[in-house]
C-alpha cells in the first residue's frame, strides 16, 4: 500500500465519524478541518458511497454525498464512534492476521501490522496463548440459543438493514450461527408468515415468551440469504461480463444467462447496486427502481452540472 493511499484512507476514517457526529456540517467546514480541496472531498465521498459491511448485500452500502453544501453520510452507524477493540476482539484479529502471515503470501504491510498488534496485545507471551472468545459474542446471543433449545417463541424488536425500519415481531427460533464476522438467528417469523434470517447486532430487544412451538422436522441450513415476499420491489437487470458476479453473490432469479430478477424490500437497495455496477449493468424493468436510480444519480451529478440518463 503506497504512502498516498495510507494518507487518504486515514483521512477518510477520521472524517466519517466526525461528519456523522456533527449532522448538518457544510462542505467548506469539512474541507477546512481535514485539509480537503472540493475535488478531493467529492472523490472520497464517492469512494465510500459504494462501501459497506458484508451481510445482505446492497442494503449495507453507505450513502455519502453533498446536498445543498451539506455533507451527508447515512447507513454508516458503525462509523459513529472510534473503533475500540476489547481483549477477545483484539486476539481474534491477531489470530486471523497470524493465520494469513503463516501462508507466506501476506504482504509486508500486513506482517508489520501483525507484529505491532502482537506487541500490544501479547507482549510477554512465551510458549502458549489461551484465548477465551466468549466476550466477543453479542449480549442477546444466549437468549436466541435458549429459544432454539427450548423451542420458545421470542418477542423481537428489529431494525432492518435495507430499509432502516424498526418492527416488532414474534419468531420461532430455529438456529443461531455466525457468518462473515456477524451473528445471525434464523426462524419462522409470524409477522412475515415465512422463514427469516435476522442479524443479531440489528436486534433492539429480544424477550422470551411463555409460548413454545413445535419445531419442523427439517429446517433450511443456517446461512445468510434473502427470502423475497409478495410486497418486494423487483428489478430485471441485464448483467455485462464485469457484473456477472452479482448472480453468484446475491440471491437472484436467473431469467437468462445474462438477465436476472433482483428482489428487495426497498427500491433503494437495487438502486445502490445499479449505481455501483455503472455501465456494466442495464435496468430492463422496474419503474420504482428506475425512479430511485435517477433520483440518486441526479443528486450525485448535480455537483457537476450533468444530466442523468438511464
Amino acid at each position: 500500500m503506497s504512502d498516498k493511499t495510507v494518507k487518504r484512507l486515514t483521512r477518510i476514517l477520521s472524517m466519517l465519524p466526525w461528519v456523522i457526529a456533527n449532522p448538518g456540517t457544510t462542505a467548506d467546514e469539512v474541507q477546512r478541518r481535514f485539509g480537503y480541496s472540493r475535488r478531493e472531498l467529492v472523490a472520497d465521498l464517492e469512494l465510500v458511497f459504494v462501501c459497506g459491511l458484508p451481510g445482505y448485500g446492497p442494503g449495507d452500502l453507505m450513502d455519502a454525498y453533498i446536498e445543498d453544501d451539506e455533507v451527508v453520510v447515512d447507513m454508516a452507524d458503525y462509523f459513529s464512534r472510534p473503533l475500540k477493540l476489547n481483549a477477545p476482539e483484539a486476539l481474534t484479529l491477531l489470530a486471523s492476521g497470524m493465520a494469513l502471515t503463516s501462508t507466506g503470501q501476506a504482504p509486508p504491510a500486513l506482517e508489520r501490522a501483525v507484529d505491532k498488534l502482537a506487541a500490544v496485545v501479547a507482549p510477554d507471551v512465551d510458549d502458549a496463548l489461551f484465548v477465551d472468545l466468549a466476550g466477543a459474542e453479542p449480549a442477546l446471543l444466549d437468549v436466541f440459543r435458549t429459544g432454539a433449545r427450548e423451542h420458545r417463541v421470542i418477542d423481537l424488536t428489529y431494525t432492518s438493514i435495507g430499509s432502516g425500519v424498526t418492527t416488532e415481531r414474534l419468531i420461532e427460533t430455529w438456529s443461531v450461527f455466525s457468518s462473515l464476522g456477524n451473528w445471525y438467528v434464523s426462524g419462522f417469523c409470524r409477522l412475515a408468515s415465512a422463514e427469516r434470517v435476522f442479524r443479531i447486532d440489528r436486534v433492539r430487544s429480544a424477550v422470551p415468551t411463555d409460548e413454545t412451538f413445535t419445531a419442523p422436522e427439517s429446517v433450511p441450513p443456517p446461512e445468510v440469504r434473502y427470502t423475497p415476499s409478495e410486497d418486494d420491489v423487483r428489478a430485471i437487470i441485464r448483467l455485462g461480463p464485469a457484473a456477472r458476479w452479482v448472480a453468484e453473490y446475491y440471491p437472484v432469479e436467473m431469467i437468462e444467462e445474462d438477465i436476472v430478477s433482483f428482489s428487495a424490500s426497498d427500491p433503494a437497495v437495487a438502486a445502490r447496486l445499479l449505481l455501483r455496477l455503472g455501465k456494466s449493468a442495464e435496468l430492463l424493468d422496474g419503474p420504482e427502481v428506475r425512479e430511485r436510480v435517477v433520483e440518486d444519480r441526479s443528486r450525485i451529478l448535480a455537483k457537476y452540472g450533468a444530466t442523468p440518463s438511464l
